[in-house]
């Protein structure tokens, strides 16, 4: 019972249910998740939709598409808008296997809002044990316009085994057997975690997106200006008052820890706490943060969207959880000791794609 790990991922390829054309690469092998790949061409549609029972995601296309792009060359992604880009991968689960997905870290940095659908789905980044069929990448760009190529892979997915999720007493036990977090645990419903306003040093504290930038070509690492597309958000009191609809790069106050036998979800939305979305990538791989991993805990970086009114955010503020998963197995490599990883222990850090983004 649990997270399926990187050898499962393997032999579920080798059964056949995870096939693809081309076929699957190595790299694409995460140690508790597979990247998926955008496929040759996507659909601008007029609105975001789900199949829904009995229907396929290419019937509902044919009802709301405007138009179709050509991605070989490489095609932009118009900020503000919808599409929806066919994988390149396809799946068959047997019963038993559940899939969810999420946005890839990079993914979430930029805003770039994107979500799996499925035939017959009915939630988003959802896939019911059994499933046999495509898989679609929808993708809203809402801060920055965006370059993308076919096999760039913005999102991933993971595949569960029965119920894993550690109930409170179970992660009080993991807690005082392996520190999760570097302090005090909060722990309800899942391990709570706070915004940081009051740096160690200097007084910046987060970004905020640009409302008219260029575009970015997400094959570009390491090649954009800050300056050019972010806004950087000082603070010398401890709190910051969020604009509605703006989005901001963020960091929790804790330092993480997943060992090496668990993964980690950050929950997108605690509605207790003040209307605004704290993460839009929130998958944690086993080894992040983790000492034995060569971390020494790295902070979660915060993917901060208010909705509705201004929201006064004060450092220290109980932002969001983390929720733990247990892994079936280990990992044969885990996240920052074997794999090259952009964000072991991290700090503040806007995406890969943004030159000297730690300063």
């Amino acid at each position: 019972m649990g997270v399926l790990a990187d050898h499962a991922i393997r032999d579920m390829l080798t059964r056949g249910e995870i096939t693809a054309s081309p076929a699957v690469i190595d790299a694409q092998v995460q140690p508790a998740s597979l990247d998926l790949r955008l496929g040759t061409r996507a659909w601008r549609v007029r609105a975001s939709f789900l199949a829904g029972e009995g229907r396929t995601v290419s019937e509902r296309l044919s009802e709301f598409e405007m138009h179709q792009i050509d991605l070989t060359d490489g095609a932009v992604l118009e900020k503000g808008c919808v599409y929806v880009v066919p994988l390149m991968e396809r799946l068959a689960l047997p019963e038993g296997i559940q899939a969810v997905a999420n946005a890839k870290s990079s993914t979430g940095r930029l805003d770039l809002l994107t979500r799996l659908i499925t035939d017959e789905g009915v939630e988003f980044d959802r896939i019911a044990p059994g499933y046999d069929g495509p898989l679609y990448a929808e993708i809203c760009p809402r801060s920055f316009s965006a370059l993308v190529r076919p096999g760039m892979r913005l999102n991933q997915v993971r595949f569960r085994a029965g119920q894993s999720v550690l109930n409170d007493a179970e992660l009080e036990a993991l807690h005082k057997e392996s520190p999760l977090v570097n302090g005090h645990a909060v722990i309800d419903q899942g391990l709570g975690f706070s915004v940081d306003l009051k740096p160690a040093e200097g007084t910046l504290v987060g970004y905020r997106a640009k409302p008219h930038t260029g575009v970015i070509d997400l094959d570009n690492i390491g090649f954009y200006d800050p300056a050019e597309y972010w806004e950087p958000i000082y603070s010398k009191t401890g709190q910051i008052i969020l604009d509605p609809g703006a989005f901001y790069i963020l960091v929790s106050r804790e330092a993480v820890h997943i060992p090496p036998d668990y993964a980690a979800e950050m929950a997108p939305y605690l509605a207790m706490v003040g209307e605004f979305r704290v993460h839009y990538a929130g998958f944690f791989d086993p080894g992040f943060g983790h000492a034995g991993a060569g971390g020494a805990g790295a902070r979660g970086v915060l993917e901060v969207r208010c909705h509705e009114a201004p929201f006064v955010l004060e450092h220290g503020q109980i932002v969001g959880r983390l929720v733990y998963e247990r892994m079936e197995s280990r990992p044969d490599r885990l996240y920052g000791a074997d794999l090259a990883s952009n964000y072991q222990g991290q700090g503040l850090k806007l995406s890969k794609h943004f030159a000297s983004s730690t300063k």
